[in-house]
């Protein structure tokens, strides 16, 4: 996990990775459409690649790189759990609701009774 969130944790390899949602690209393909060098670019592959973000395939002369967001599940996990409220939001939120049940019981109460009044 440590691995893909160093992976994603820079922008043009985010890039990459969403340029790859759409289907297999080549390498040169991919380092079009940045402005920064042929190598760099092959750097960023390498770092998604042993995060087992991207697979690559000898294509002739090209190297081929395809998505794999398996990785990407125990991360979202992972994520899911930090987001999820705590166990004291769910107790906070039960008591808000016994409160608000509270006091609109107190107010039925307190209000003079309407259809006693209309039989009188």
């Amino acid at each position: 996990m440590d691995e893909v969130a160093g992976a994603i944790a820079d922008g043009v390899r985010r890039q990459i990775l969403l340029m790859l949602r759409d289907g297999p690209l080549a390498a040169g393909q991919i380092a079009d459409r940045f402005a920064i060098s042929r190598p760099a670019v092959s750097r960023h592959l390498r770092v998604l690649r042993e995060a087992g973000l991207v697979r690559d395939a000898a294509d002739g002369r090209h190297r081929v790189y395809a998505l794999v967001t398996a990785p990407v599940t125990e991360l979202m996990g992972w994520l899911e759990e930090l987001t999820r409220p705590s166990a004291w939001q769910s107790r906070f939120d039960a008591l808000e609701t016994e409160v608000y049940r509270t006091r609109r019981e107190r107010r039925t109460a307190a209000a003079p009774d309407r259809t006693q009044e209309r039989t009188a």
